[in-house]
C-alpha cells in the first residue's frame, strides 16, 4: 500500500483558503461578482472592498469625497452606484486602475463643478448619471477621452454654459443620449449645436431650460421638429423660451409659433454626415440585423438606401439575388446566417431626394467562431478543487468490478517442454489462506505469482 501525506485535505484546504482569501465586510451584501453596502450609513469607504467585484452598490449612505485611488485594488470593476450620498468633490485619480468601468451612477449628490480630471482614464466608460446634482460648470475636457461614451445625464442642475464644441464625431462615435434638460441655459453657441454629430443631435434634450426666444434658436428647433427627434416630439409642451428675455412672458414656442413668423429659415445643407455608431460582435451562423440609423427620418417616403457590404459590394433593392441576405424599405440589412469571411465594414448611405439629403452610417462587424462559455468568478476554482479531489478518491478507494461479466485473469501457462513436477510446489507454495488474502485484498495492485526461466518465484508487488 503506498505511503506519505494523503493529499485530499491539504488540497481542499488550499482550494477553500483561495476562495474566501477575501472577505466580503461585514455591513456588506456579497452575492457571486456584487457587492451591495447600499443603505448602511457609510460616511468612508470600507477599508477592503473584494478585487473580484464586478458591480458596487454603495448608493444611499452618506459619502461626502472620495479620494485618490479609492477602487484601485478592483480591476474587475464595471458597475459604481453611489446615487444619494453627499458628495461634493472627486480627488484627482479616483478612477486609477479602474479603467474597466462601464456605468457610473453619481446622480443625487451635492457636486457643484465637474472638473476635467474626474473621469480620466475611463475610455470603456458607456454610461454617465449625474444629474440632481448642483452642478453649475462642466469645464470643457470632462468628456475628453471617454471615446466609449453612449449615455450621459446632467439634468435636473444649474447649468448655464455647455462644451458642445468638445463632441465630435472622432472623440465620440457612439454618443446617442446627451441630456441637458432642466438647466439653466439662456442662450446657446447654436453654431455648435449644429456642427453636433447627427446622432447627438437626435439625442440632445433641451427642454425646461430658461432659452431666450431668438430666430437661431427657433431655426435649429424647427429642422430637429420636421426630422420627427423623439426629444422634441416627447416633451413639446415642455420647450419654453422667454420673450426679450423676460421670464413673464414664456412661450411654447412647438405649440404657438407665431412669434417667428418673421424669422428666415435657412434651407437645410446637403452634406453627408458620417456616423460611427457601433462594432458588432457576432458568432458564426448567428442572423445578423444591421440597421441604417442616421439623422434623417426613416419614416420618410422619400428615402432611398445603400450598403457597401465587404464580401457582397454594393447592396440595394433592386440588386439583391441572395437567399441569404435581405434588405428591408427601412434600411435594415439582415444576413441570414453569419460567416467568418463576412466580417469587416459595412456602410450605409440613405439619401432624401425631396430634400436633398444624405447620411451615412458605418458599423464594423466581426464575426468569430463561437467559445464555451467561462466563468467569472473564485467558484471556477473551487469546482476545479472539487473535481480534483473526486477522482483522487476514485483513484484511492474504487474497488475493481467483482461482477460475473468482468473478465477474469487467465491463469499462468506453464509449458509442456519445461514441465517438472517438483516446480508445481514452489508455483504453488503459497498456503490457501495467504492465496484468499491476496484475492480480497483489493486496494493495492499486485501481480499474481509468474514463473521465471529457472523456475523461482516472484513476490507480489505492492
Amino acid at each position: 500500500m503506498t505511503s506519505g501525506l494523503y493529499p485530499g485535505p491539504l488540497l481542499m484546504l488550499l482550494c477553500l483558503l483561495h476562495v474566501s482569501e477575501e472577505t466580503c465586510p461585514s455591513i456588506c451584501l456579497c452575492i457571486s461578482d456584487t457587492v451591495s453596502c447600499s443603505s448602511s450609513g457609510l460616511a468612508k469607504l470600507p477599508r477592503s472592498l473584494p478585487s473580484f467585484s464586478v458591480t458596487l452598490d454603495l448608493s444611499h449612505n452618506h459619502l461626502s469625497w472620495l479620494g485618490p485611488g479609492s477602487f484601485k485594488k478592483m480591476p474587475r470593476l464595471e458597475n459604481l452606484r453611489m446615487a444619494h450620498n453627499q458628495l461634493t468633490i472627486l480627488g484627482h485619480g479616483v478612477f486609477h486602475n479602474a479603467s474597466g468601468l462601464r456605468h457610473i451612477d453619481l446622480s443625487s449628490n451635492k457636486l457643484h463643478v465637474v472638473e476635467q480630471h474626474y473621469f480620466e482614464g475611463l475610455w470603456r466608460l458607456e454610461e454617465l448619471l449625474l444629474f440632481n446634482n448642483k452642478i453649475t460648470q462642466v469645464e470643457a475636457s470632462t468628456l475628453s477621452g471617454l471615446s466609449s461614451l453612449k449615455k450621459v445625464y446632467f439634468s435636473v442642475n444649474q447649468i448655464t454654459h455647455f462644451p458642445f464644441f468638445s463632441i465630435q464625431d472622432h472623440t465620440h462615435p457612439f454618443l446617442t443620449m446627451l441630456d441637458l434638460s432642466s438647466n439653466r441655459m439662456s442662450r446657446l453657441p447654436w453654431e455648435d449645436v449644429k456642427a453636433l454629430p447627427g446622432l447627438v443631435q437626435r439625442g440632445l434634450y433641451l427642454h425646461n431650460n430658461s432659452l431666450i426666444c431668438d430666430c437661431s434658436m427657433y431655426s435649429v428647433f424647427w429642422h430637429w421638429n420636421l426630422r420627427g427627434y423623439d426629444s422634441l416630439r416627447d416633451f413639446a409642451d415642455e420647450h419654453t423660451c422667454s420673450v426679450y428675455g423676460d421670464q413673464r412672458a414664456t412661450i411654447q414656442f412647438l405649440q404657438h409659433n407665431r412669434f417667428f413668423h418673421n424669422c428666415t429659415v435657412e434651407k437645410a445643407v446637403s452634406q453627408p454626415v458620417i456616423v460611427l455608431l457601433s462594432h458588432v460582435l457576432v458568432s458564426d451562423g448567428d442572423r445578423v440585423r444591421l440597421d441604417c440609423q442616421t439623422s434623417l427620418d426613416r419614416d420618410s417616403t422619400n428615402l432611398s438606401f445603400t450598403w457597401l457590404s465587404p464580401s457582397k459590394g454594393y447592396v440595394t433593392q433592386t440588386s439583391i439575388n441572395d437567399t441569404l441576405i435581405s434588405l428591408f424599405p427601412n434600411g435594415t440589412l439582415e444576413i441570414e446566417a453569419a460567416k467568418v469571411n463576412d466580417s469587416g465594414l459595412y456602410v450605409c448611405t440613405a439619401v432624401d431626394i425631396k430634400q436633398g439629403l444624405n447620411a451615412t452610417r458605418e458599423v464594423n462587424v466581426t464575426v468569430r467562431l463561437p467559445a464555451g462559455e467561462t466563468f467569472n468568478t473564485g467558484y471556477t476554482t473551487l469546482l476545479g478543487c472539487v473535481v480534483t479531489m473526486f477522482f483522487i478518491l476514485i483513484y484511492l478507494y474504487l474497488t475493481p468490478c467483482r461482477c460475473s461479466c468482468c473478465k477474469q485473469p487467465k491463469p499462468p501457462v506453464i509449458p509442456n517442454a519445461t514441465y517438472d513436477p517438483s516446480t508445481l510446489t514452489s508455483v504453488f507454495s503459497h498456503s490457501t489462506g495467504d492465496h484468499y488474502k491476496i484475492q480480497t485484498n483489493k486496494h493495492v495492485a499486485f501481480l499474481e505469482p509468474m514463473l521465471s526461466e529457472e523456475g523461482t518465484e516472484w513476490p507480489p508487488e505492492s
